[in-house]
């Protein structure tokens, strides 16, 4: 079986741990490059620029497939969030409170947009509904996600100001969004050309973020606190908590009698969850947490072991001779 090809983002990702456990000192919050400016300002440039190249009229072609975007939102904001309270609660301490926070944060974070709709399509899935399902869930998940974490902090002990939150995934997120989609009027045509440029840049500043986040957790001494171990036990987490979803949308896809193309869209949009809104967000609902670092190491490590596991699936789909009903391979016999 052939491989699937490994993003260079992800040793990218490595790379910016790895020179933040080398050399903490610049990207520390206060450190003499002050690099939580670049943290701030780089979030506002995130969301601009995914206001700039979000085009509306992509979703009109799924907009009347509601059982599957209706399984996909509530998968992906409610049997996320179910599931790693219930992990909670059966497993109590397993994890270290910084990462039981960083697995509630990836149940609270939207679906992906670019690879839930590449990989669906390499599946020969539905497209239109994985374009719907992957954008409506990113612009859902610019509200619910704080409130879901500000809750779920709130409930385990920890005063979280909801109003100063709010205002600063408005002022953070929301509004350059809003200002990104204004600037489509003009630039639109230009960031259609520049995809690859636009697409570059973003990685860069979450790559940047990422640094500053785990500059501060080495600055702070938090990994000398932790156990190794704490890496591959979330690994492991990761792995069975894509799986569970995956399961609970292909039982989803039966039930409701949707096509083999719908289900493989609900399969994959509803299991994924985004790296490219999960690290802007953090440090604007986790300001000032020496432990972000920690925090935001499982949706890292979700997203390229969700890579790895979709790529291998999309596959197994793309060679099925005719539209049989996607199941995972492992569910065949």
């Amino acid at each position: 079986m052939r491989l699937p090809k490994i993003d260079p983002f992800v040793f990218g990702l490595a790379a910016a741990v790895a020179l933040a456990a080398l050399w903490p000192e610049p990207g520390r919050s206060g450190g003499f490059l002050h690099w939580n400016w670049v943290t701030t300002y780089g979030v506002c440039a995130v969301f601009f620029l995914y206001g700039l190249t979000l085009a509306p009229e992509r979703m009109r072609q799924g907009l009347t497939r509601w059982q599957a975007h209706v399984t996909v939102a509530l998968t992906t904001f409610g049997v996320f969030p179910l599931l790693v309270l219930a992990g909670e609660a059966l497993a109590p301490d397993l994890l270290p409170r910084a990462a039981e926070i960083g697995f509630f944060y990836v149940a609270a974070l939207p679906s992906t947009v670019s690879s839930s709709v590449a990989m669906v399509s390499l599946a020969r899935g539905d497209v239109p509904v994985a374009i719907f399902n992957a954008t409506l869930s990113s612009l859902i998940g610019v509200f619910i996600t704080p409130l879901l974490m500000t809750w779920y902090l709130q409930a385990g002990g920890s005063h979280v100001p909801l109003l100063p939150t709010i205002l600063k995934v408005v002022l953070l997120v929301l509004l350059p969004i809003v200002l990104g989609q204004v600037a489509r009027i003009w630039l639109a045509g230009w960031a259609k050309r520049q995809a690859k440029l636009i697409k570059l840049a973003d990685r860069a500043v979450i790559l940047a973020i990422v640094y500053g986040a785990f500059c501060d957790s080495v600055s702070e001494g938090v990994w000398q606190r932790n156990d190794p171990i704490v890496v591959a036990e979330i690994a492991v987490g990761a792995i069975v908590l894509f799986w569970l979803v995956f399961g609970v949308t292909t039982l989803a896809g039966r039930l409701l009698k949707m096509s083999p193309e719908e289900r493989i869209a609900v399969q994959f949009c509803g299991s994924k969850k985004s790296l490219a809104a999960g690290v802007p967000l953090a440090p604007v609902i986790f300001a000032g947490r020496p432990d972000i670092g920690v925090i935001i190491l499982p949706i890292m490590l979700f997203h390229f072991l969700q890579l790895l596991t979709v790529s291998f699936i999309a596959t197994h789909y793309a060679r099925r001779d005719t539209p049989a009903a996607a199941e995972p391979a492992s569910a065949k016999p």
